[in-house]
């Protein structure tokens, strides 16, 4: 093999003429690669006569040609896609400029990897890597290191997936255009490391990459703004005060808490997962998805979007009800209650809807609007808690006392327990991925989702916690009945025992009569009632409602565009599809309106709302999981920037989400899993074809590699032994009965490597593994790239596996052309399986009459993966109708039939336990085993017996047992006289020549049979003879022949000679496979 460089010892013109991608002339454009050239093209570009004289050392190289690369920076870097081109060329006008301090000398050659210019390529910035494009070739001149190479430095282009939204992938050159002779074709193998993109991915991310003018949002507008509105729901104006009263102070500080730590870890585990690379659109789905792979995220996908396009109504009613009970108050009903509900919430969904159809700028305005309502409604009600008015006494509010405080520090339960008022407030919680459900409109998601979301949780608690201790529990009575005549006498004030009374009021019958109607138990208005100015509050509400019911109404859409792009769910694609420069999804939007307003139409939440409340737990629970799960498998790619994280604090509120499901409804978190699991076969079942580098891969292989290593103490067991096959196929789809027929007893109990010598080229790995995946064989791919096919199987025999899962059995298949071609490619095969039982390996050979490799059809042989189940178009003769036929015997059921096993000679079990494996298996399940045994005339029926004893102990089922006595009969003359006929091309035929010249040409060609070996085995030569024919008597009905492959002894036997005994003995028969054990056993009756 020459070097790369060999062709910088040739003159410029010659080199030119040996590689037609050297172009001699500067002026002349060099012709397009064709497909065998290498992407990179190396131009070499003669001094112009002339210009000699006129050189200047510091002449600039972007004024080398008229076209130079700087003259045109307008064409767009989409031409060239990543590819580079070295140049080297000299000024031919002689007009240089004064530019580059770095001239070299003319060079008029080059060494395939550095070309030398006489003046570098770079800008007037200095020496620093740039590019330049030139508009004609399509190229990109490289500088590195003060001269030109296609060896490329460190860049982030090169780590950028395929149209990548944030800027051009560039290709790096690969190893081979960098290594490989010059004239070589490039290999190329497609992604080695999942950087490609499913087809959605990639057209989602070119639209990103057109897109101009994109609206994006930084973490306060984004993130943080979005997050506390919608955690900050209506709980926190009409039910607050409720929970105090029912659980207390301190309770209700621990609830809120429970609450926050909760939805902390959470946050702590969002962070984590958003700062381990790009994030996309798709939120809390994207997020799952890319961490624990399709399942998941497919499952979590679907229930989150629906849940908060439900989440929509919910919000939409709560604020229709507020409605309704103003109107009521001023007595401007329209119809009914109910009614009033659905048409309030109709109304209100329309605009809302139109308010996020009206762009991602405008829901940020109005989400700005809103917020700045709802804090404005909170401080109201801070300061109004200072301000205590006389006509608010007798409704319980009496400004703020430490008795007061004292006398609700503790629970008072009324028909509710600790664990159903934490159910009731938890909801008030959620809202936390409210920023993260957008984060493809996100100017920086990996800083604003961290920033945004944790300070959200932070304010949102202490504004929770504020209100838990001001509202209920230091200025609110529990009980008050509004009435300002419920006071008591100053004497008796003396003798009080509760805070009303020091005030000077006898609430104390309000406890036991539902006719009070005020107090934190009683009045849900609490904080209209403590405010500076109450129709504020109710704005708050209406805030409230209102911004939550709108971050629901984008989040819902987003993520379910997110899910259909990735085409999980087969016939969702359609809303996949995005439109104007945010790429939104209006189709999702409509759908999401449909849900939301059916739900308000049938106005009863009730029972919907636990639900949605678990989806919601149920992706919080899968992100705490996904932190820890990425974690535990230790992949090198989990690098998240956020460093806050802990994989047992995430397990462990994972665990809390999941308990927390329950506590709110156990029978709605039931239900929530049911379908989360549903989902989770469905997506399992379908197998997407995505690769996302999930938590899943990285776990699996962590688990293989630990229980790889373990097995590798494990002393081997003959009840553990499997037969671990490697089938010389060559490519997976050339010999599909082979595959076929060993898959069969191979899938899921031992192992099965394809292995493949080439010996020209290297082969396309990948590829192949991905047909035998996609065609459901579960075999391995092992090519080696060997000098010959002894060397090759060699070494496939001593590397291919891993520890103890290494191959056990050579299996190959007959080679019915031996007597056509070369007899060293004879010579070859025999020792492949010389060397099998060498290195203690069993051997097995499948003959079918017709041939095994269909290569020559289909066109396996070359770089075409069609499947092997498909009939080629092309018209075919006789022979190949029945080659094609018959390789496909193995693919279906073999009904009822027989399966012949011939264990002549005992290797093991090997040649039973191959017959009760494939017996084993649906497709031969009809099938019974007959077993043929030799034994003497005499003995036949106490040789039946035995072999019916140890067959029994064995616990191997078998319809019958044939003893034959007559195997060393002499074969007929006929047959004998046709072997004889058979090789006598291959003879030596050492008695009619002189000795010194029998042993040259036997050196010459060891395959010929010697008189001597073929006189000291003709016993063994008759007895193959002879198996032949009673093959045919008893079995040329059968399935399948198995039969004990005859032994011939190494060095003492030629090739061709055994050959022929194999050629004679499974001629002209059923599916024959011939199979010898190592003679260790694989069988045992013990326990």
């Amino acid at each position: 093999m020459s070097a790369p460089s060999s062709a910088s010892s040739a003159p410029a013109e010659n080199s030119a003429t040996d590689h037609d991608f050297l172009a001699p002339d500067a002026g002349q454009k060099p012709p397009g690669p064709t497909p065998s050239q290498s992407r990179f093209q190396v131009d070499l570009v003669a001094e112009a006569a002339g210009a000699a004289d006129d050189k200047t050392p510091s002449s600039d190289a972007s004024a080398a040609a008229p076209d130079a690369p700087s003259s045109n920076p307008a064409v767009s870097g989409e031409e060239a896609k990543g590819r580079f081109r070295v140049v080297n060329f000299a000024d031919p006008t002689g007009v240089g400029s004064v530019d580059s301090p770095e001239a070299a000398p003319t060079e008029g050659m080059q060494n395939g990897d550095t070309v030398m210019s006489e003046t570098s390529l770079h800008s007037s910035t200095g020496g620093q890597h740039h590019y330049h494009y030139d508009t004609h070739t399509n190229t990109y001149y490289l500088r590195t290191f003060g001269h030109n190479t296609i060896d490329a430095v460190p860049n982030i282009d090169f780590y950028r997936q395929t149209a990548a939204p944030l800027g051009e992938k560039l290709t790096r050159p690969t190893l081979s255009e960098l290594h490989d002779e010059l004239d070589k074709e490039p290999f190329e193998d497609g992604f080695a490391n999942g950087d490609e993109l499913t087809p959605a991915e990639e057209a989602a991310a070119k639209e990103a990459a057109e897109s101009k003018g994109v609206v994006k949002f930084g973490w306060i507008k984004g993130v943080l703004v979005r997050c506390m509105l919608n955690i900050w729901g209506v709980m926190l104006f009409i039910r607050m005060s409720w929970i105090v009263g029912q659980s207390g102070i301190a309770l209700s500080c621990v609830i809120v808490a429970m609450a926050t730590v909760v939805t902390t870890i959470t946050g702590l585990s969002t962070s984590a997962i958003a700062t381990n690379g790009f994030v996309r659109g798709g939120g809390a789905y994207y997020l799952i998805s890319r961490s624990l792979g399709p399942e998941f995220g497919g499952s979590i996908g679907l229930i989150f979007a629906f849940a908060n396009a439900v989440a929509v109504a919910m919000y939409v009613v709560g604020f229709a009800e507020t409605v309704v009970e103003l109107l009521i108050g001023m007595d401007a009903v329209m119809t009914d209650e109910v009614n009033d509900i659905r048409i309030i919430g109709t109304i209100t969904i329309i605009i809302l809807l139109g308010i996020s159809v009206a762009g991602m700028e405008w829901e940020a305005k109005a989400q700005i609007f809103l917020l700045v309502v709802l804090v404005t409604a909170i401080f109201n009600y801070f300061i109004g808690s200072f301000i205590p008015m006389k006509s608010k006494e007798a409704k319980g509010f009496l400004g703020y006392d430490a008795s007061i405080m004292w006398e609700n520090m503790g629970p008072d339960f009324r028909g509710e327990t600790f664990f159903s008022v934490f159910a009731i407030f938890f909801p008030a919680a959620t809202g936390i991925l409210a920023g993260a459900n957008i984060s493809g409109d996100l100017a920086d998601p990996q800083m604003a989702i961290p920033k945004g979301t944790l300070l959200a949780i932070l304010i949102t608690g202490i504004v929770y916690l504020g209100v838990a201790i001001s509202t209920g529990g230091s200025c609110i009575l529990r009980d008050a009945s509004g009435n300002v005549n419920d006071t008591i006498s100053s004497h008796l004030m003396a003798n009080c025992s509760t805070a009303a009374c020091k005030f000077g009021y006898d609430f104390s019958t309000c406890k036991n009569e539902d006719t009070c109607r005020y107090g934190l138990h009683r009045d849900f208005q609490v904080m209209s009632l403590v405010s500076g100015f109450g129709p504020i509050i109710t704005a708050g509400i209406f805030s409230a409602t209102l911004s939550s019911a709108l971050a629901s109404l984008v989040s819902a859409p987003k993520v379910f565009q997110a899910l259909c792009k990735d085409n999980i769910y087969p016939g969702l694609q359609m809303f996949a599809k995005g439109y104007g420069k945010n790429n939104e999804p209006l189709r999702g939007y409509i759908l999401t309106f449909g849900i939301g307003l059916a739900f308000i139409l049938i106005a009863e939440l009730n029972t919907i709302a636990p639900i949605i409340s678990n989806f919601f737990l149920a992706s919080y629970a899968l992100i705490n999981f996904s932190v820890f799960h990425a974690s535990l498998a230790n992949s090198p790619g989990w690098r998240p920037s956020f460093k806050y994280y802990n994989m047992w604090v995430s397990l462990a509120g994972a665990i809390l989400c999941c308990g927390v499901m329950f506590v709110i409804n156990w029978a709605a978190a039931l239900l929530t899993n049911v379908i989360v699991m549903a989902l989770y076969i469905y997506v399992s079942h379908k197998k997407p074809d995505v690769n996302w580098g999930s938590s899943t891969q990285a776990l699996t292989y962590h688990q293989a590699l630990t229980h790889t290593l373990h097995l590798s103490g494990v002393e081997d067991h003959i009840k553990n032994f499997r037969p671990q096959c490697l089938v010389m196929t060559g490519y997976p789809n050339s010999r599909p009965a082979l595959l076929d027929l060993v898959h069969s007893f191979t899938k899921n109990v031992g192992m099965m490597i394809c292995g493949h010598i080439r010996t020209v080229s290297r082969c396309h790995l990948a590829r192949y593994q991905r047909w035998l995946l996609k065609n459901e064989t579960k075999a391995f791919y092992t090519p080696v790239f060997a000098e010959d096919l002894k060397q090759g199987c060699q070494y496939l025999l001593q590397a291919a596996g891993l520890g103890r899962l290494k191959p056990n059995t050579l299996v190959l298949g007959f080679k019915n052309d031996w007597r056509d071609g070369d007899m060293m490619n004879v010579e070859t095969y025999i020792s492949m399986i010389h060397d099998a039982f060498d290195f203690q390996f069993g051997a097995v050979i499948l003959r079918l009459k017709e041939g095994l490799d269909v290569s020559h059809i289909q066109g396996q042989g070359t770089k075409h993966m069609q499947s092997n189940k498909k009939s080629p178009t092309v018209p075919l003769n006789v022979s190949d109708q029945r080659l094609l036929e018959a390789s496909q015997q193995f693919q279906k059921k073999q009904g009822k039939g027989t399966v012949d096993v011939w264990w002549l000679f005992d290797d093991g079990g090997l040649t039973l336990l191959i017959p009760y494996l494939l017996t084993n298996k649906k497709r031969w399940k009809e099938c019974k085993i007959r077993v043929f045994i030799g034994g003497k005339i005499n003995r036949i029926d106490h040789d039946r017996r035995a072999m019916a004893t140890l067959l029994s102990k064995f616990r191997i089922d078998f319809s019958d047992i044939t003893v034959l006595g007559d195997i060393n009969t002499k074969p007929k003359k006929e047959h004998m006289a046709a072997f004889e006929e058979m090789i006598e091309p291959y003879r030596l035929k050492e008695d009619d020549m002189e000795q010194e010249a029998a042993e040259r040409l036997k050196n010459s060609e060891p395959w010929r049979i010697t008189d001597n070996e073929l006189e000291l085995y003709r016993a063994k030569t008759h007895r193959q003879i002879r198996l032949n024919e009673l093959l045919k008597e008893h079995s040329s009905t059968a399935n399948l022949i198995v039969i004990s492959l005859p032994l011939a002894r190494k060095g003492a036997v030629s090739s061709a000679l055994y050959m022929a005994w194999l050629e004679a003995l499974s001629k002209d028969l059923p599916p024959i496979l011939l199979v010898r054990g190592n003679h260790q056993s694989v069988l045992t009756f013990y326990s």
